[in-house]
């Protein structure tokens, strides 16, 4: 049996669940914020065994924890949906459930996971991917997080363009206008050298260099076959995809390619230390043909890189899950 650990609105599941199907696994999809909602849940510890029922209350299906024997965690949001009107007390309810089930993700650690609450959070550190990219021997940008303005500048003179990041905010209003600074943003360095000392001592300001690129990569790494799809981005504008190429999807091209076999080793390697059986690498190809590491998401998007190129990822995710710790 496998457990997928879910939401209702994420459709990466459909393409797995449909192979496992196909090959006679059964499957339980999890969508957790409806945790209160459709799903009957008992853990308990009785006679010096553990063990737990889930069932969903719409379509009777059930698991046993017993008989799991992969898990998948495919983005789960925490439980959003409960009957009580009171609103300090529903948020009791609601941070109990939470409580609950991220317990419930640590006491299945000994299942072979694909994605996993415990390490998935650590390997989002963009400090720590830089250093393990590193450590491993990829090229990675020169970068600083800082809100000194005297070491900001010292990098900034070392460099002619950069790019301003963002760690966690995707979008803000001002004046009832959305700016989103999810995008990846270029600029020059005289733009920021004029920027005044307070407005960069308020927060840790993350800029790198800005590298030229002959195309960009997005690998999709599952245990230890590796998927790699070139994005032909630089046709585009600076602020049209040329940057970011989330800002040009539809003006794209997408094709499967071959990776150095030392690139492919890297990658599988770096997985390997940071406890992870899936993660989505981005790259960028210089002119001069370097392979540079930018970040690795542990749990990114990859079913739109299997509809543009035809790559076997789903199926592939699904051959892990039954092979399992096996």
């Amino acid at each position: 049996m496998i457990l997928i650990l879910t939401n209702k609105g994420d459709i990466h599941p459909n393409p797995v669940i449909e192979k496992l199907t196909e090959k006679g696994v059964k499957v339980f999809r999890f969508n957790t914020e409806c945790l209160l909602s459709d799903y009957i849940v008992s853990w308990e510890c009785k006679n010096n065994k553990t063990d737990f029922i889930l069932k969903n209350k719409i379509t009777q299906a059930e698991i046993k924890g017993s008989e799991i024997k992969s898990v998948w965690e495919r983005r789960p949001e925490k439980p959003n949906q409960s009957d009580i009107e009171n609103e300090q007390i529903k948020k009791i309810c609601l941070d109990e459930a939470k409580g609950f089930l991220i317990a419930l993700q640590y006491y299945l650690k000994d299942k072979f996971w694909i994605g996993n609450a415990i390490y998935d959070s650590v390997a989002s550190s963009k400090l720590l991917q830089l250093k393990t990219a590193i450590d491993i021997g990829m090229k990675v940008p020169d970068t600083i997080h800082t809100n000194n303005k005297q070491q900001l500048d010292d990098f900034l003179n070392s460099q002619n363009q950069v790019v301003i990041k963002s760690l966690e905010t995707q979008s803000f209003d001002i004046d009832e206008q959305n700016h989103i600074v999810f995008w990846t943003r270029k600029h020059y360095k005289t733009e920021i050298l004029n920027y005044p000392e307070n407005a960069v001592n308020s927060t840790v300001n993350f800029i790198q260099e800005y590298i030229e690129k002959k195309f960009e990569l997005r690998i999709t790494v599952v245990c230890d076959k590796v998927f790699a799809c070139k994005i032909e981005s630089q046709h585009l504008e600076d602020d049209k995809g040329k940057t970011d190429f989330r800002q040009g999807y539809e003006g794209i091209k997408y094709s499967a390619y071959e990776l150095p076999k030392n690139v492919s080793n890297s990658c599988i390697e770096y997985l390997k230390l940071m406890n992870l059986n899936f993660g989505c690498f981005d790259f960028i190809v210089s002119p001069n043909d370097e392979y540079i590491f930018l970040e690795c998401n542990p749990n990114g998007q990859w079913l739109w890189i299997e509809q543009e190129t035809g790559l076997k990822i789903a199926d592939t995710i699904a051959n892990y899950l039954i092979k399992g710790n096996s």
